[in-house]
C-alpha cells in the first residue's frame, strides 16, 4: 500500500468512526450497501458473478465500482454469493433459490430467493428440546439439502456391541455418500473462504477498508427464521410462549459466548446484525420488550464489551422502536433503517447512536437525478448536524440506475462537507 493509498485509507477509517463516535467528521460518510449493482453496472448478469469460480468477473465490476463512486467503503464477496455457483449445487439447499442455478429457477438478474418453511414441525418440540443432536440429524438436515437426506434413516442404538453396531450403520453406502459429500463439500468451502479473504485484502489494499467483521442474530429471529417460520413464530407468541421463552434464552447464551469468544480478534470491526422480525406492527410492545428488545440490548452491550461495533440493521418500519433503541451505550452503536421518520430518529438517539439509512431505494430506482439530490440533501440536513450520520441507502442498490447513484455519491461528496 503506498503511502498515498494509505492516506486514502486512514482518511476513510477515521470518517466512518467519527460518525460512530457522534462527532462530525469532514465530510459525511458514504457506504450503501452495492449488492449486485456493481455486476449489472458492469455490463454482467448476476448468474455470470455467481458462477465464476475465479471472481475475475466480479473482481472487475467491484473495482469499477470503487474506482468510480469512490465509497467509504470496501465490499468482499458478501452475500452476494459471488464465486459460489457450484458450491451452491454441491450443497443444494432445499429452502434457497440462486441466480444461475440449474433449472434457470428465478432469473439471471435476481438477487437470491429463500423459501420459507417450518424445520421444526408442532409436534416435534418435546424431541427438540430433548434431544436436539437427534432431532438435527434426523429431521433438520434432511429438511435443509439433498445432501443429507439419508440422515432421516439413522437410528441409533446402545449395545455390547455399540462399536460395531455404529460402523455397520455408517457404512451404509447411502450414509457413505453423504459423509464423502460432506467431506468434499467442507474442502470446497475452506478453497473458496482462502480465495474470498484475499479479494478482500485486494481490495483493502486499494484504500477501501472493509469495516465487518463478525456477525450476530436476535434469538427470536433465528426461532423464526431458521425453525418456525414467520406465521408459525408469531402465533408460538400466544400459543406457546413457554417453548418461545426457553428456545431464545438458551439461544442467548449460545450468542453471547460466540461473541465473547472473539475478544481480541477482529478489534474495532463492525457486527453485523438484520432485525427480520422486530419492524413496527409485527409483534406488540409488551411482546417487543419480553421476546426481541432484552436479548438485542445485551447483545449489543456484549459486542461493545468485545471491542467492537455493533451494526444493526433494522428492516422494515422502526419508529415505534426508537424509544427501545435509545438504551444503549452512547456512541458506540450504528443503526440502519430501512424505512423511519430520520426527523424522529434524530430526534431520539441523536446524541445516542450513530444513524443511516432511508434513501428511498424508490428514488434510487424510478426517480429522476434532481430527485436524488434533493432526498439526499434532505437527510444531510436532517440528520448531519451535531455528528453521528452515515449516508446509506434503505436496502441495496440492485437495481438502480448508473445516473442515479452518480447523482447521489455526488452530492453526498459536495453537500455533505463540514461546513
Amino acid at each position: 500500500m503506498t503511502p498515498e493509498i494509505k492516506a486514502k485509507y486512514d482518511a476513510k477509517v477515521k470518517r466512518v468512526e467519527d460518525a460512530i463516535a457522534l462527532k462530525e467528521p469532514d465530510m459525511v460518510p458514504i457506504k450503501p450497501s452495492a449488492c449486485i449493482f456493481p455486476l449489472l453496472d458492469a455490463g454482467y448478469t448476476n448468474a455470470q458473478g455467481i458462477y465464476d469460480d475465479t471472481l475475475e468477473i466480479y473482481r472487475k465490476a467491484i473495482f469499477k465500482y470503487l474506482n468510480e463512486f469512490d465509497p467509504d467503503c470496501g465490499i468482499g464477496t458478501g452475500n452476494n454469493y459471488a464465486g459460489q455457483g457450484h458450491l451452491m449445487e454441491m450443497i443444494n439447499p432445499k429452502n434457497m433459490r440462486w441466480a444461475g442455478m440449474p433449472g434457470k429457477v428465478i432469473d439471471d438478474n435476481s438477487i437470491q430467493q429463500y423459501i420459507e418453511f417450518p424445520f421444526l414441525e408442532d409436534d416435534e418440540f418435546d424431541e427438540f428440546f430433548s434431544d436436539r443432536t437427534g432431532w438435527t440429524l434426523k429431521k433438520a438436515l434432511p429438511r435443509l439439502s439433498t445432501v443429507t437426506e439419508s440422515f432421516a434413516n439413522l437410528k441409533f442404538t446402545h449395545s455390547s456391541r455399540g462399536i460395531e453396531d455404529l460402523s455397520a450403520l455408517i457404512s451404509k453406502p447411502e450414509i457413505k455418500a453423504t459423509i464423502q459429500k460432506l467431506w468434499e463439500i467442507d474442502e470446497a468451502m475452506k478453497a473458496f473462504g482462502k480465495k474470498a479473504a484475499a479479494f478482500a485484502q485486494e481490495v483493502e489494499e486499494a484504500g477501501y477498508p472493509i469495516f465487518l467483521g463478525g456477525g450476530a442474530a436476535v434469538p427470536f429471529d433465528v426461532y423464526s427464521d431458521y425453525y418456525r417460520g414467520t406465521l408459525n413464530s408469531l402465533a408460538d407468541l400466544y400459543e406457546r410462549p413457554e417453548e418461545v421463552e426457553r428456545f431464545i434464552n438458551e439461544e442467548q447464551e449460545r450468542q453471547l459466548a460466540a461473541i465473547r469468544a472473539t475478544k481480541g480478534i477482529n478489534d474495532g470491526k463492525h457486527v453485523f446484525m438484520a432485525l427480520h422480525k422486530g419492524m413496527d406492527g409485527f409483534m406488540s410492545d409488551e411482546h417487543y420488550a419480553q421476546f426481541y428488545w432484552r436479548h438485542l440490548k445485551e447483545i449489543i452491550e456484549t459486542i461493545i464489551e468485545v471491542g467492537k461495533v455493533p451494526y444493526i440493521y433494522t428492516e422494515g418500519k422502526y419508529t415505534s422502536r426508537l424509544k427501545y433503541l435509545a438504551d444503549v451505550p452512547a456512541g458506540k452503536v450504528f443503526y440502519h433503517f430501512e424505512t423511519v421518520d430520520m426527523v424522529e430518529a434524530k430526534k431520539v438517539l441523536g446524541n445516542i447512536a450513530c444513524i443511516s439509512g432511508c434513501m428511498s431505494h424508490t428514488t434510487l430506482n424510478f426517480g429522476t437525478p434532481e430527485q436524488v439530490r434533493d432526498e439526499a440533501k434532505f437527510l444531510i440536513d436532517t440528520c448531519a448536524p451535531g455528528g453521528g450520520f452515515i449516508f446509506e441507502t434503505s436496502s441495496g442498490l440492485d437495481y438502480c440506475s448508473h445516473a442515479n447513484v452518480e447523482a447521489m455519491f455526488e452530492t453526498v461528496r459536495e453537500y455533505g462537507k463540514k461546513r
